[in-house]
């Protein structure tokens, strides 16, 4: 049998596919094959005596005729030895694969193939851990992470280093370098003050492109005498900030900078670089930590402004909300970049809670390219100014990189620049991560990190450089991590010594950055003496002047064009909510909408149950004009759309939607090719933009928020798969959809549909938790409803936009009664009409009422029920669609019918939960009683025959009647029909 005839018979291509990978890099491949490539290439570059190079192979070439490896180098066909049979023992199977007892070589030596093997290993190494080794810690030395870079972990030695060899040609060093020179260029690289990480990369292409830029570009490095001022000026300036505020404001929480100051220098090389490769616009978000300095010498905020909030000075205008501490605040500005091209720079408003605002910059940014860019990504680039412990510890950091390459939440890359300074309020970065490095996050999407030294500037000026043409060129994510300090404690009242002594005492003797790169600058002859003696006088007026107060002039602003949308609102008074305004649409509106949703492009095969759907909208459209809840919520949609407004939806199922209800998008039951319908709207018309979210609710409700904060004339909706589940989501809610416009003067119009009833679905599916909103209601901060009508649905979606404000809508929507026979609207309700906030009683007789129940929600159909089968006219049922703003007015006018009656309010919730406690806010005395389950811990049973039960004592305490009298067929239906949709 022939030893190698599983070479001969071998799938070329396939052997191919494993050498262009292992040309690509050696560790993808087995063993084996690596080895067996290993010999492949040593047989290209040292054919035998007396042939040609590439007669091994069988061709001129040197590579074998189709791409694959060589059967044998002895010019055998079948790839038989032509010498006599190998003895037992040798062979690559058989001799250990070292090096280590070889002889070393002299200079011009032929060099054997395994050494070479051995520095192409050598390469390698570096390039997949130098960074393990790099000096990017200004303070102390690093822990040993075991690099394994040393000549003898590959077999080579000293008397290796004056051999020549063939490998230095993948640094780009010649033919004629030596060892030594490689090592050298290998430690320059690798080892100095930037530590790359980037070998995992699986796009060939990047990664090439990547590789040539840290090994070309970082030794070609040297920017010109002038630039290398601009870095120093900026250190400067941020040294001074932090002088003045800790002269000034000794002992004040300011969060300072000190120990980071080449942050300065690195975005205004960021905004610099990306101004010369096409950025208009850049978006920052980031916490407290530096974020005064940032506003002071990147966005041009003067000293004055800032000085007044420190002094209590500034006189905020708390008619318009409660404002925010000083290091919240977000602020807009235009600069020249250092190439003279202006630039608009935007930093976020952010809360306490670390990388929260990451995803409202990435709406933010992702409204900005849209609407205003023309989705060209290169022209808005969005910043992330991480802390290292919040990075490495918050898990939205893990939710926004999923997010970053999907279709509906890519913003064209992120430049994410990480201070670390070693560690968390008081925890050692050992105690706060796992991982090696904070940013290992971003191996998930193969982005590339740069590990960079904080006190040496012109190292993190490259780093940030070369992030910022990567995003440009590949529009993806990059991180940069400049390792640096933290002079004070977490903030300027605290003793770090407490926890970190060693630690700080070293950083109490460390000199600054600046100081740092002045002497480096002196010692090198970049700067002379006399030049730097200048600059630090030029340092030391521009502290005092601040100190003096000199005055500054603030930077002139031009407003973009959805800023001028926003200043075209105003803010709303309470007259606003006790009449909406008119909503309705044309005719020829509802029929261009109907027209879309009722049609399929020719050739398109739908499948059985979609066929079924479509008959049925075209039953509603045009034969009973009687729309469900979906039509209902799709005209809105599309009515919005022929009127020039984006519409955007999002969340975990929604282009179907959770309950098989909307089906916005359909698929080819053939292709699965999609078809959006509003998206083929007749005439000039806005896309509906609805995107199926990953699982996620934090991250992707932050990033509809940012999206509604960019853009004041979209439509933007985020809804949940279950309501409870928004408690996923519960900081974004808190710190900026209710509380937004009052800490920051920032209204927004994000919608949250979050469905909610109790329908037998169990404690998980039943209940959105309307109590949590309604204790964040107040000054109306947002609108909350619970809506039992196709047509108030729409109205109230459109009325979104048609206010002269903004306001969060918060919607308890349907899950049963998206198909109850009831909850419908005839057409007539939507072609005219507004919004309307409470919905009164069409079946009892006013002078016979006794007992008004009001409601809200789901629980009206149960009630409905019971009226009509008891034909029960001495009860009235008043609905609250909307709870906040309290529509007092609207409430009055329906109760005035009954001035005899008592008041109830009834909820299926238990009476803990649901709208009990806000209801007695406002109708403390004019309310009976309530009528709910029994306060719980859990919001329902997990029981659906107890649900039952539940439901049908309520409904019978409800009309005061014994629960056995209750008609339950309605009960039991309602949960039948929750049990097949869920």
């Amino acid at each position: 049998m022939d030893t190698y005839s599983y070479i001969a018979n071998a799938d070329a291509a396939a052997i191919e596919t494993l050498y262009q990978a292992y040309q690509q890099n050696p560790e993808s491949v087995d063993f084996g094959w690596r080895k067996f490539f290993e010999g492949f290439d040593f047989s290209q570059q040292f054919p035998e005596i007396g042939t040609a190079p590439g007669e091994a192979a069988g061709q001129a070439g040197g590579a074998p005729a189709n791409g694959a490896a060589p059967a044998s180098r002895n010019g055998s066909a079948n790839g038989h030895a032509a010498a006599s049979e190998q003895p037992d023992g040798q062979g690559v199977l058989e001799t250990a694969a070292s090096t280590n007892n070889a002889p070393g070589l002299s200079s011009g030596e032929t060099v054997a193939s395994d050494k070479e093997t051995a520095v192409r290993n050598l390469i390698h190494a570096y390039r997949s851990r130098g960074h393990l080794r790099a000096r990017t810690n200004p303070v102390r030395e690093r822990k040993d992470r075991k690099a394994r870079l040393d000549l003898g972990d590959f077999g080579l030695s000293e008397a290796d280093m004056n051999s020549v060899f063939k490998n230095a040609e993948e640094l780009g060093l010649g033919a004629q370098a030596t060892l030594r020179d490689i090592v050298a260029a290998l430690e320059k690289i690798y080892t100095g003050p930037i530590g790359f990480e980037y070998m995992y990369i699986r796009d060939p292409q990047v990664l090439d492109w990547f590789r040539e830029k840290v090994e070309q570009d970082s030794l070609a490095f040297n920017p010109g005498v002038a630039y290398k001022k601009r870095i120093l000026k900026k250190l400067n300036e941020a040294v001074v900030f932090e002088n003045f505020l800790h002269t000034k404001f000794l002992g004040q929480k300011r969060f300072s900078l000190e120990g980071g100051e080449t942050t300065i220098p690195a975005l205004d090389a960021i905004i610099g670089k990306g101004a010369e490769l096409g950025v208009e616009e850049v978006m920052i978000g980031m916490a407290h930590r530096g974020r005064l300095n940032v506003l002071a010498n990147i966005m041009g905020k003067t000293y004055e402004q800032i000085f007044s909030e420190f002094e209590g000075t500034a006189v905020p205008d708390l008619t318009m909300g409660d404002g925010d501490v000083k290091y919240h605040m977000g602020y807009s500005s235009e600069v020249e970049a250092s190439g003279g091209q202006k630039v608009n720079l935007k930093l976020a408003p952010n809360p306490s809670h670390l990388e929260a605002v990451n995803p409202v910059v990435e709406g933010f940014v992702r409204a900005k390219i849209e609407h205003q860019y023309g989705d060209d990504y290169h022209k808005i680039l969005p910043i992330l100014i991480h802390g290292d412990a919040a990075l490495a510890g918050q898990g939205i950091g893990y939710e926004l990189t999923q997010m970053s390459l999907l279709e509906g939440y890519k913003t064209g890359g992120t430049v994410h620049f990480i201070i670390n300074n070693q560690v968390g309020f008081t925890t050692d970065f050992e105690d706060a991560r796992s991982s090696i490095y904070c940013t290992d996050i971003a191996k998930i999407i193969d982005a590339p990190v740069v590990h960079v030294n904080g006190d040496d500037p012109e190292a993190v000026v490259f780093a940030v450089q070369l992030a910022t043409e990567y995003r440009q060129q590949f529009h993806a994510d990059i991180f940069i991590d400049m390792v640096c300090y933290r002079r004070h404690g977490h903030n300027e009242s605290d003793e770090p010594k407490f926890t970190q002594p060693t630690l700080y005492n070293l950083i109490s003797k460390h000199q600054n950055p600046r100081e740092v790169y002045n002497a480096m600058l002196v010692a090198r002859g970049d700067v002379d003496a006399e030049l730097a003696s200048q600059m630090d006088k030029e340092f030391r007026d521009t502290l005092q002047a601040r100190l003096d107060l000199v005055k500054q002039k603030p930077l002139p602003y031009k407003y973009q064009a959805l800023e001028n949308e926003w200043r075209s609102l105003r803010r709303s008074t309470a007259e606003d909510f006790e009449q909406s305004p008119e909503t309705g649409i044309a005719a020829d509106v509802v029929e261009k909408v109907a027209k879309a949703l009722t049609t399929i492009p020719e050739g398109f095969r739908p499948l059985k149950q979609i066929d079924n759907l479509l008959k049925e909208r075209r039953k509603m459209f045009y034969e009973t004009r009687v729309l469900n809840w979906a039509a209902g919520e799709l005209l809105a949609y599309g009515s919005l759309l022929a009127e020039k407004h984006i519409v955007r939806v999002s969340g975990q199922d929604c282009q179907r939607g959770t309950f098989s209800h909307r089906h916005a998008v359909l698929h080819d039951a053939e292709t699965s090719a999609p078809y959006n319908s509003l998206n083929n709207l007749e005439g000039e018309h806005e896309e509906l933009r609805i995107f199926n979210s990953l699982l996620s609710e934090y991250a992707v409700l932050g990033f509809e928020f940012g999206y509604a904060m960019a853009n004041p004339t979209a439509l933007v909706v985020w809804e949940a798969q279950f309501g409870d589940f928004a408690n996923g989501a519960q900081t974004m809610i808190d710190q900026f959809i209710v509380s937004s416009e009052s800490k920051w003067q920032r209204m927004n119009g994000l919608v949250l549909l979050l469905p909610h009833g109790y329908e037998g679905q169990g404690p998980e599916h039943s209940n959105a938790r309307p109590e949590r909103f309604l204790q964040l209601a107040a000054e109306n901060n947002i609108v909350l409803a619970n809506l039992t009508t196709p047509a108030n649905f729409f109205h109230a979606l459109r009325r979104q936009l048609t206010w002269s404000f903004r306001k969060p809508l918060v919607v308890m929507s349907p899950k049963s009664m998206l198909r109850h026979p009831l909850c419908v609207s005839p057409v007539e309700e939507f072609t005219s009409g507004h919004f309307r906030e409470v919905l009164g009683d069409t079946f009892a007789e006013a002078k016979k009422v006794k007992r008004v129940l009001l409601c809200s929600g789901k629980v009206y159909f149960d009630l409905l029920e019971e009226q009509r089968a008891a034909d029960r006219k001495d009860v009235a049922l008043v609905r609250l669609e909307q709870l906040h703003p309290f529509p007092k007015k609207q409430l009055a006018g329906e109760l005035v019918k009954y001035p005899k009656a008592k008041i109830y309010w009834v909820q299926e919730e238990p009476e803990n939960m649901g709208y009990w406690n806000f209801m007695l806010r406002y109708m403390r005395r004019e309310l009976e009683d309530v009528i709910a389950r029994k306060p719980s811990a859990s919001p329902a049973t997990g029981y659906n025959k107890i649900h039952v039960k539940e439901q049908k004592d309520l409904v019978a305490r409800a009309f005061d009647k014994p629960k056995e009298a209750v008609a339950d067929d309605n009960i039991e239906a309602t949960a039948e029909i929750a049990k097949k949709q869920e």
